[in-house]
């Protein structure tokens, strides 16, 4: 899919990738009042693009990872931040 090509019901169904979410987009599209259909289609768009992006970052990670090479990007350690809110949420902190 080109990015050149406009959104449709049945090119959000196909870029969300999975018949469980395609279902979920088909039911909030056809149970939404007239006044929000606009919103649902935009809310359900950005949620496909988000996905793609996401699938071809991965893809992109994937490879660089199958040849041997560091992943490409600016990558943050947040580790700390991450086993401080962990200890936290048991209650250990």
């Amino acid at each position: 899919m080109s990015g050149q090509e406009p959104w449709t019901i049945e090119r959000i169904c196909d870029a969300l990738g999975h018949p469980t979410l395609s279902q979920r987009f088909i039911a909030e599209i056809n149970k939404a009042p007239a006044h929000e259909l606009l919103t649902v289609f935009a809310t359900w768009q950005q949620r496909a693009i988000d996905l793609r992006d996401a699938a071809e970052r991965g893809h992109t990670l994937a490879a660089a990872d199958a040849a041997g090479e560091e992943a490409p990007g600016t990558w943050i350690d947040i580790t700390d931040q991450v086993q401080t809110a962990a200890a936290r949420a048991r209650g250990a902190a």
